[in-house]
């Protein structure tokens, strides 16, 4: 696992991914909402499917904190196309494709021996600023009460 994570309090580094149809998502124009930011490791993936459709399935806590809900591999923009439209995914899923993991980097949150993102969230205020961080280990899904508990101290 990766040594750096960002933890509270850190600066958020931005970003400009392309979404599962190729539009542009940029950190910095997200400014005024707070943002979930979830890296995963690969789409298609058993935990990944069961950890983003619970996700999906709990929508509502997101919508209630006025949070916009991120998910991020480095698989390409045509494969999370494909997976989101599978499992009727309603958030945006972005594409750390090229340069190869680099958002995943900035995050602390990238595999480099593995070459894939870390199972790694990042709760940011509607100011920008990192509120907390949460982590499990490979092939263990985030528990959803850590997500619970992050969003009602915004």
């Amino acid at each position: 696992m990766t040594a750096h994570l960002l933890t509270a309090g850190a600066a958020v580094p931005d970003f400009c991914l392309p979404n599962q149809f190729g539009e542009e998502v940029r950190l910095d124009g997200l400014r005024g909402a707070g943002v979930v930011l979830v890296f995963f490791p690969f789409a298609f993936s058993q935990v990944c499917r069961s950890e983003l459709a619970e996700l999906q399935a709990e929508r509502a806590l997101f919508d209630d904190a006025r949070v916009r809900l991120l998910a991020v591999s480095c698989d390409s923009k045509y494969t999370l196309r494909a997976w989101a439209e599978q499992e009727g995914f309603g958030f945006d899923l972005l594409s750390d494709f090229w340069p190869h993991g680099e958002t995943a980097r900035a995050f602390g949150a990238f595999d480099a021996g593995r070459g894939l993102a870390e199972r790694a969230s990042f709760v940011i205020d509607g100011e920008g600023a990192l509120r907390a961080s949460i982590r499990s280990d490979p092939g263990a899904a985030r528990p959803l009460e850590q997500y619970r508990t992050a969003l009602e101290a915004l």
